[in-house]
């Protein structure tokens, strides 16, 4: 039996389209326009770092330019239409799968008892009951209410105070429920509460077997085609082995089917998709000619293999990596045009100086930064501008780099 095989080409459009990138970037950014986006999408991650915007809110703007910071805000803190827990980090995920995470924070509730014991989170579990307690009486709280007295470290996640440690596993095991951030921090308050009684009365957790039919057929239809690991991968959910059984059993169905995926160095991977993907209307759409940044973490590149494989991108961040051993710098954001990442741009806002300053582009290997270019990247920057709060934009001396090759390791 012959397998169905994908273009390069097809294999991006579909891509992009699975993840809200394929059509012009407009329309409005209400709640509930906002609120579809991240449902198609699964989540938004969060991610403090704000040389240029959020994660999150680059994340949106890249799709609804019309999309400000308070959008998000409203949607989360004043329509309850999101929550937050935890995929492969930190998200804001919508509301209505609340009931889907019940298996992980089960899982996460016995996973960290054990896990922040052998990091010797130091007497964490003695503060559970009167974190629960403080917060019950006293209402949502961050973790500088709580805790009073306790040796507090740095803040990093490495080093919490025995209070705080308390809060996150009470959150991330579903006894707290986060309502809001004040400043990106966090501010707990018990689920019961904090939930509309409708939700809370209704949250009938699913089986396990449901629930992961509901995040690898999910993760499949967002992805368009994967493995079984990259299934696994999207809502970190479900085990490796959960999905690749999953897989096995949706075969058998005649629910997916294997495919063949041609790379973008011309290699072909093999994959699984639904049977009608050769099909799919994505693959004769083009996509706009614009120039978008996107956020270090945008769905479209969180796996950057993926990126890789489809796109010859070859990315990661190196915030973590010592500023010697850096090859482009410390926060650079890709820059998509049509079906192409074309380049990377390290910029930063200067809010205190009302500047946007471009401090170097470096263009893919095989793509001419000529005037055309030039004045679609120009024609984006006048739009994000207006999301970094600034209104100047400058180009430092040197700014555009010769296209290099590179391979991260």
């Amino acid at each position: 039996m012959s397998v169905q095989r994908l273009s390069n080409i097809a294999a991006r459009r579909i891509f992009l389209d699975r993840h809200a990138l394929l059509e012009v970037p407009q329309g409005p950014a209400d709640s509930n326009s906002l609120l579809g986006l991240i449902e198609r999408l699964g989540f938004i991650q969060l991610d403090s770092i704000n040389t240029v915007a959020r994660a999150h809110d680059l994340i949106l703007f890249a799709r609804k330019p019309r999309y400000r910071t308070d959008d998000l805000k409203r949607l989360y803190e004043q329509d309850k239409g999101l929550f937050e827990h935890w995929t492969h980090d930190a998200a804001m995920i919508p509301l209505a799968y609340y009931p889907q995470w019940e298996m992980r924070r089960v899982r996460d509730a016995a996973k960290l008892r054990k896990q922040w014991r052998n990091w010797r989170r130091d007497g964490f579990e003695e503060q559970l009951q009167t974190v629960l307690d403080h917060i019950r009486a006293n209402g949502a709280c961050g973790s500088s209410d709580v805790g009073k007295g306790e040796k507090r470290g740095s803040g990093g996640w490495w080093d919490w105070h025995p209070s705080k440690t308390a809060l996150e596993y009470l959150w991330r095991s579903g006894a707290l429920h986060v309502v809001r951030r004040e400043g990106f921090q966090k501010r707990y308050d018990l689920s019961e509460r904090a939930l509309d009684a409708q939700v809370w009365a209704t949250n009938k957790a699913p089986s396990d077997i449901q629930t992961i039919e509901w995040c690898c057929a999910g993760a499949l239809d967002r992805l368009g085609f994967a493995t079984s690991g990259e299934i696994a991968a999207f809502w970190a959910h479900v085990t490796a082995a959960e999905a690749k059984a999953w897989c096995a059993e949706a075969l058998h169905r005649g629910e997916i089917e294997e495919i063949e995926i041609i790379g973008a160095d011309g290699t072909v991977k093999r994959s699984l998709a639904r049977p009608d993907i050769g099909t799919d209307q994505a693959t004769k759409q083009s996509a706009p000619n614009r120039i978008r940044v996107l956020s270090p973490f945008d769905p479209a590149l969180r796996d950057r293999k993926r990126a890789n494989f489809l796109f010859g991108f070859d990315y990661r961040i190196e915030v973590f990596v010592p500023e010697t051993k850096r090859i482009f710098g410390y926060y650079v954001f890709p820059l998509l045009q049509g079906e192409r990442l074309v380049g990377r741009v390290d910029m930063k806002a200067f809010r205190g100086e009302d500047i946007l300053r471009i401090r170097a582009i470096w263009p893919e290997r095989g793509v001419a930064w000529g005037k055309l270019r030039q004045t679609a990247f120009e024609a984006e920057l006048e739009r994000i501008k207006k999301l970094a709060g600034v209104s100047r934009i400058e180009f430092e001396d040197g700014w555009l780099k010769p296209s290099m090759d590179h391979q991260f390791g």
